[in-house]
């Protein structure tokens, strides 16, 4: 009798984050979610973004499968399980500094969200999509001038991308001398504490076409005194 050949392993990044893939597949069966919704994807500063129905609640469909943690690399290999299946015309996509973290370069990172894009327009090809670029934070300060070449490199990306953005949040986060401003920040210095989510609410809803929150806070005047390349 002949042996059958051994079922394939699973990747890495399905191994990883097999149980935020379950939790997710637990809600869809309590309530499958509609399709044509905006999608909102990427690592713990979307997982965390607790008031984020509220923040956007006039969108009718809206998705947080944000996974803590995760990278822009994680994104890609499980574009299918998070992004493809719901069949979203808009996804807003946030990795990429955890990348940086873990020691990928920005070429990675950007050869990673190409690959996240070849895939959903593979299969949507009216999708909107939208690249958050990379935060500063107190925590990574060091990695500021990486993170300053991931950007430039994404937003350049992002012009030979039809229907598709950069949304910058890199410049308004940060203060007159160059630094992460640090009351945007929970006490960890890296995720952001409610300031820092009314900010990024009023930055990305005109991508979204939703009026900004009342009290969001003051995005920078001068977008280009701390990157001029990040531009789009």
């Amino acid at each position: 009798m002949q042996a059958q050949p051994a079922a394939p392993a699973p990747s890495p990044a399905l191994t990883r984050w097999q149980s935020s893939l379950d939790a997710f597949a637990l809600a869809d069966r309590q309530q499958r979610p509609a399709s044509d919704g905006v999608l909102f994807v990427g690592s713990s500063t979307i997982r965390l973004w607790s008031s984020m129905s509220q923040d956007f609640r006039q969108l009718p469909v809206l998705l947080n499968r944000g996974f803590g943690g995760s990278t822009m690399r994680d994104c890609n290999a499980l574009v299918r399980e998070l992004v493809i299946q719901y069949k979203p015309r808009h996804v807003m996509v946030y990795a990429g500094d955890n990348d940086l973290a873990e020691g990928r370069t920005p070429d990675a990172v950007l050869r990673s969200f190409a690959n996240f894009v070849h895939s959903v327009r593979a299969e949507l090809p009216d999708t909107r999509i939208s690249y958050i670029s990379i935060k500063p934070s107190p925590l990574r300060q060091a990695l500021l001038p990486r993170i300053r070449q991931t950007n430039t490199l994404m937003a350049g990306y992002v012009q030979t991308v039809p229907n598709a953005r950069y949304i910058d949040i890199f410049n308004p986060m940060l203060a007159a001398d160059g630094l992460p401003r640090p009351e945007l920040f929970l006490a960890d210095r890296l995720h952001l504490n409610e300031a820092g989510y009314r900010l990024w609410q009023s930055v990305i809803a005109a991508d979204l076409s939703v009026a900004p929150a009342t009290a969001a806070a003051q995005t920078d005047p001068n977008p280009q005194h701390a990157s001029a390349a990040v531009g789009r």
